[in-house]
């Protein structure tokens, strides 16, 4: 099941680097179903708030018409920052799993853990490293390519 739906999860991050963007996406399952899709869309948006989690609450809340986000679970390529974290917990999702570990900038325990239990007035369940490989993959080749394209525009 986790694969099944990191799947969904990794075609929306090849949508963001297809754009240009930090390839990076995000779905939310509500009773086994896709209820909300979404990738990343800062550049494309010029919007520090335009993270894949965050449009995918964004989408998920009107479909299901409040800000809770109550037995739903998200999915997301990599493992979330502080913003995306915050929103994880005050929409209520009951489970997250993410793909690839973010030494930078993680909050489910690589840099700090936002969703240790009891932390906050919601807790949510946390898995890392569903399909890492694939998810830490696809973003090292999108910057591997962007460095290599920097390095060609210097030249020209």
């Amino acid at each position: 099941m986790d694969e099944k739906f990191m799947r969904e999860a990794l075609k929306q991050a090849k949508k963001a680097a297809l754009a240009g963007e930090t390839p990076i996406g995000a779905v939310i399952v509500h009773g086994g179903t896709i209820i909300a899709r979404a990738y990343n869309k800062r550049e494309t948006k010029k919007n520090a708030l335009s993270h894949a989690e965050i449009s995918a609450i964004n989408k998920a809340c009107s479909r299901l018409g409040g800000w809770r986000l109550p037995e739903c679970d998200m999915y997301v390529t990599l493992e979330p920052c502080p913003m995306c974290a915050g929103a994880i917990i005050n929409a209520r999702i009951d489970n997250v799993y993410f793909g690839a570990y973010d030494n930078k900038a993680g909050c489910a325990g690589s840099v700090t853990d936002l969703f240790k239990t009891g932390m906050f007035n919601h807790d949510v369940n946390v898995t890392g490293g569903v399909m890492e490989k694939e998810c830490a993959d696809l973003l090292s080749s999108f910057f591997k390519e962007l460095r290599a394209q920097k390095k060609a525009d210097k030249k020209n």
